[in-house]
């Protein structure tokens, strides 16, 4: 599969309606957060996602091969950008995703022990290893449909809340012109919305066409 990938959090996205999350590797949860060198918290799962929304701006479109289902029902899969760049071994570089034994076999133990000598990301300081984080906080991990009020059709919100390169809120509905090439980058402020009234009360306008 390939096509534009919207980030849903900083190991999971959306190609064409279908959600993807990256083989082997796990970053933290969009709600979880770390301690940085100073010993200050900061939103790492936010982070992690805002990173990798950058990185797979920079070289479009995105391309996964698939390796299973998750329990989600969510396609797993190893990803390379256009230019053959892996996001997971990137994501894992940068200490902003771990490698998963469970999954990955070590597979991006290298990169994971190269992060950690130079203190990028979560190893600047103190934090929980994602897995162990869902453990303790199961009230505060979102499902998949939360993500996705989102992912829209698992929630039956299928009206795109999108902002456009001049900073205007723009929601589209299903059968407009850019309905189906508009995708939603939920950490750049895009959303779902489950009617126009809800998208008009938080200041989305509709397209023109």
């Amino acid at each position: 599969m390939q096509g534009r990938a919207s980030v849903i959090d900083g190991d999971t996205v959306e190609i064409a309606g279908k959600r993807v999350r990256f083989n082997g590797i796990d970053a933290p949860e969009s709600r979880q957060h770390c301690d940085d060198a100073k010993g200050f918290d900061y939103p790492c799962g936010r982070r992690a996602a805002q990173a990798l929304d950058k990185f797979l701006a920079a070289s479009r479109p995105l391309h996964c091969s698939f390796v299973d289902r998750d329990q989600y029902g969510r396609l797993v899969g190893n990803c390379n950008r256009a230019d053959g760049r892996s996001v997971q071994k990137w994501l894992v570089e940068q200490g902003l995703a771990l490698d998963w034994p469970r999954y990955s076999n070590g597979a991006f133990a290298a990169e994971q022990r190269a992060a950690k000598a130079a203190h990028r990301g979560v190893w600047q300081g103190r934090f929980d290893q994602p897995w162990d984080w869902r453990d303790a906080n199961a009230d505060k991990v979102e499902t998949v449909s939360e993500q996705s009020t989102g992912f829209g059709l698992l929630g039956g919100c299928s009206i795109k809340g999108n902002i456009s390169a001049k900073g205007e809120r723009i929601y589209h509905v299903p059968g407009q012109k850019y309905y189906s090439q508009t995708r939603i980058s939920q950490v750049s402020g895009e959303r779902w919305f489950c009617s126009e009234a809800e998208a008009q009360a938080a200041g989305w306008r509709k397209a023109r066409r």
